[in-house]
């Protein structure tokens, strides 16, 4: 059996070719996911600023909730959208704990100038911290400011000058007191639209140091402070530190928090990371085991069709005396040869991608820039053994039915391809194909992110039903499509005959066509309904005439009562936008949230919400009421008087009574809070935006240009426009999410497209040279293969588009409340990428076919 499997793996190369790339690039898809969960699982990173702090006292960077009780109870975890942050006076409390020298809150907050880089704002207790001591001057005190040396001699000023520096609270002049010298990399601030540390920062630059009671105060968030860095007495250990620290902390009163030792102190810098573990797991676990379960389908799609084009070869061996069991033992060899080495060649592209989709990650914040890809051989040898188990499973199936013929009808069934599919297929599709319809119709009935979650879930349903159901799927679409080519010429009727004759060799090209169009059209135009309805909804519900933004941090608190008092301006509204967990289905789901400042009952002027039931003149500033999207409503199950659990940016939790929903959250907004009850939360206390109304008769021009001398360090004046740049920021990272996982289950789909078809045009020298030998021409010939591959195409694409289009429409009902929206260029390119994986693997391996003479072309047929 060894040697007959050998042999065939020699003199049949272009099918073992086939699976071989197949396993290949199911192992790399394998192996990129699981070593993305693993990155997920165990990502850390080494701590820098605290390195030389042995303990740290910080918040949890996640919000968790149980559910149930005893034995029934489940939790669930879920990162918070800003910096967490712990009371100030726990400092006083971990201090007096014995072995404690000193216990250190570290305040940080961005600070814009107009002549600088961005410095990071911090309370002067922090510079033991950084070991930072005062070169000339000293210590800064009220309306005083201590910058480092290479800072100062960046604005020409020197100890005793002045200096206008733009925080939270608004812009000041400040007298330096001092220049220290220690030049530090780590701070507040990040780009727009991105969330980061308010200690750790990579755009964030020198340290700007205020005295303790003003930095608590410019911070935005008095009495809070984002980490405790403690300091030990002489001859105490870590271990011994961490222990009193413990003890301190224990008995606090408010929430509880955290000591960190080694490189959890890393966590203390880098509170994001606790999101950017929960999307590498989420890319690792979620979108790895459709991933993994459609490569896994692929290879067993891929090696069926090796395995059947051998329906000959397994026969005649029947024919000679063969027994069922040496056949299954022949195939099984055949898969222990190829699969191994082709899972281990996929191993290292798998870990290249898997490496290049965490830089990338890095490079859009969504993850700390200390992360690293971890590998190990848990991914490379599930990779390995899930391709070799699924070449074994497919191998068995496929050679189960003619192992077990009798030798004088093998030779005959082999023959004439089976037009029925069997039993079990038929019974797996068909519930298939129901369990699709069954996830497509709660899809309908849900809301949110509840209807999202379901979305492969459904098109991999409807995949499985096609695949076992394939030969049926490919001979209708080769009688409706076929239609047209028959009244064509030779080359038109030998390929609607072909098509019709051959279902089961069309199923196996549709399948791949199939898999490329659903995946990608469901993952891509699912994104452009999210961001052609946001638009919708900015276009019709921002009505401000001016918008000011910030080139930096953001706009200081102030800025919107400075805008309302320039001449021409009726109205001006602070936006501070950040995020909040909300409570539904017994698990924890995020919401964009705008903390909005001035008259509630103004609102209108810049924003036109679509209040649906309600009043937003019930908004109160105390944080006991919010205005909430009718979609995320919907998926709370709250409604107008209802209270709504909610856990603000810092992990604050609240119950606040909802007092109106509206429609045009997804755009704008999905919680609307006033501001005063959002900025002590937030991650930074400056505003986003300012929403400014003009007066009627107002020139907007000369406002615009009297709004931008407000003497605000990076500000920025546009039109409406400038709201949906914000916008779609937010919305950017989830685009290219989503466009990465097209195009790695869309590009693995194409090549087992490519590889399909390549395979089942190299199995028909046989027909080819008849064909040949029968006189028809070369140009005959390859027409007939260049219209089936066009019928292939377009079977694929109207199969695959009728799956990605039934998961949709729920989905985006569900997501934006109105119908998909299929981005004309996604549409045509989908169409045109099938067409020509379908034209190029069927046109080169056919010229390779034709290459051969008719003589030639008949002994091989022999």
């Amino acid at each position: 059996m060894n040697g007959l499997a050998r042999a065939s793996v020699r003199f049949r190369p272009a099918s073992f070719v086939g699976t071989f790339v197949a396993l290949l690039f199911a192992s790399a898809v394998i192996t990129a996911c699981g070593s993305m969960l693993q990155t997920g699982i165990t990502a850390h990173v080494k701590p820098v600023r605290y390195a030389a702090t042995p303990v740290v006292v910080a918040a949890d960077p996640s919000a968790r909730i149980t559910t149930g009780h005893g034995d029934d109870a489940d939790s669930d975890a879920a990162s918070l959208p800003d910096q967490p942050r712990v009371d100030t006076a726990l400092a006083d409390r971990i201090a007096r704990a014995p072995g404690v020298s000193a216990a250190v809150p570290d305040t940080a907050f961005p600070v814009q100038s107009k002549t600088l880089p961005p410095l990071t704002g911090r309370d002067w207790s922090a510079h033991a911290i950084d070991a930072s001591t005062v070169v000339r001057g000293r210590a800064p005190g009220t309306g005083e400011v201590a910058l480092s040396a290479a800072t100062a001699r960046a604005a020409h000023v020197g100890v005793g000058d002045t200096l206008t520096l733009t925080t939270p609270t608004g812009a000041t002049t400040y007298k330096v007191s001092g220049l220290t010298d220690t030049e530090t990399s780590t701070g507040a601030g990040a780009k727009d639209g991105t969330r980061a540390s308010a200690t750790t920062s990579a755009t964030a630059g020198a340290s700007a140091y205020f005295a303790d009671p003003v930095a608590d105060r410019l911070s935005g968030h008095p009495g809070r402070t984002d980490a405790i860095a403690v300091l030990p007495a002489k001859g105490v250990s870590t271990d011994e530190l961490a222990r009193q620290v413990e003890a301190a902390v224990k008995g606090a009163p408010g929430d509880p928090a955290k000591v960190r030792t080694g490189d959890g102190r890393g966590l203390a810098e880098h509170p994001e990371l606790a999101e950017g573990k929960e999307m590498l797991t989420a890319i690792g676990a979620s979108f790895g085991g459709i991933a993994t379960a459609t490569a896994v389908f692929v290879v067993m799609g891929t090696v069926a069709l090796a395995i059947g084009q051998r329906g000959r070869e397994i026969a005649l061996l029947r024919a000679v005396g063969a027994t069922p069991r040496q056949i299954r033992r022949t195939v099984a060899t055949e898969a222990m040869l190829v699969a191994p080495i082709a899972g281990a060649a996929g191993i290292l592209p798998g870990v290249a991608l898997a490496r290049w989709w965490v830089r990338q990650l890095v490079h859009r914040d969504a993850v700390p820039a200390g992360v690293t890809l971890s590998t190990g051989w848990i991914p490379m040898v599930s990779a390995v053994g899930a391709g070799l188990l699924a070449a074994l499973a497919a191998g068995y199936l496929a050679a189960r039915r003619p192992s077990k013929a009798r030798p004088s009808q093998a030779l005959g069934e082999a023959a004439v391809e089976r037009r029925r599919p069997g039993v079990i297929r038929t019974v797996l599709g068909a519930a298939a194909v129901a369990g699709g319809c069954v996830l497509a119709a709660v899809a309908a009935h849900t809301t949110g992110e509840d209807a999202a979650n379901v979305a492969l879930g459904i098109v991999f349903c409807f995949m499985v039903g096609v695949a076992f159901l394939g030969p049926v799927v490919a001979w209708a679409a080769a009688a409706l499509l076929g239609l047209p080519l028959r009244a064509g010429g030779a080359a038109s009727q030998l390929a609607a005959a072909n098509s019709r004759a051959n279902a089961r060799r069309l199923a196996s090209a549709i399948t791949p066509i199939v898999l490329v169009t659903a995946f990608c059209g469901t993952l891509l135009c699912m994104q452009g309904s999210l961001k052609h309805e946001a638009a919708h909804q900015i276009k019709d519900g921002v009505v401000a005439d001016q918008v000011l933004g910030s080139s930096g941090a953001g706009v200081p608190a102030d800025t919107a009562q400075r805008a309302a008092k320039v001449p021409g301006v009726d109205g001006a509204v602070g936006v501070l936008r950040t995020g909040a967990l909300y409570r539904a289905s017994g698990s924890l789901n995020s919401a964009s949230l705008l903390g909005v400042s001035g008259d509630p009952g103004k609102l209108p002027d810049v924003l036109q919400l679509g209040v649906k039931t309600g009043s937003l003149s019930a908004l109160t500033g105390d944080g006991r009421t919010v205005a909430v999207d009718s979609l995320l409503a919907g998926t709370a199950k709250v409604k107008v008087g209802d209270r709504i659990p909610l856990w603000l940016g810092d992990g604050t939790q609240v119950r606040p009574t909802v007092v109106a929903t509206y429609e045009r959250g997804l755009g704008i907004g999905q919680l609307l809070m006033p501001r005063a009850a959002v900025a002590d939360h937030a991650r930074t206390a400056y505003d986003t935006q300012v929403l400014v109304h003009d007066a009627p008769g107002a020139d907007r021009t000369a406002v615009a240009r009297d709004l931008s001398r407000l003497g605000v360090a990076g500000l920025t004046v546009t039109d409406r426009a400038g709201y949906r740049q914000q916008a779609d920021k937010e919305l950017e990272l989830n685009a290219w999410a989503n466009s990465v996982m097209a195009a790695v289950l869309g590009g693995f789909a194409a090549v087992a497209a490519a590889n399909t078809l390549v395979m089942t045009v190299l199995d028909r020298r046989r027909e080819v040279a008849l064909l040949r030998l029968a006189g028809t021409t070369r140009r005959q010939v390859l027409g007939m293969v260049r219209l089936e591959a066009l019928l292939v195409a377009a079977a694929g694409l109207l199969i695959g588009g009728a799956i990605a289009w039934i998961t949709l429409v729920p989905i985006a009902r569900g997501l934006t409340g109105a119908s998909p929206y299929i981005p004309p260029g996604t549409a045509l390119g989908l169409a045109g990428a099938a067409t020509v994986i379908g034209l190029l693997s069927t046109a080169l391996p056919a010229r390779a076919l034709l290459r051969a003479n008719p003589a030639a072309a008949g002994a091989a047929r022999e």
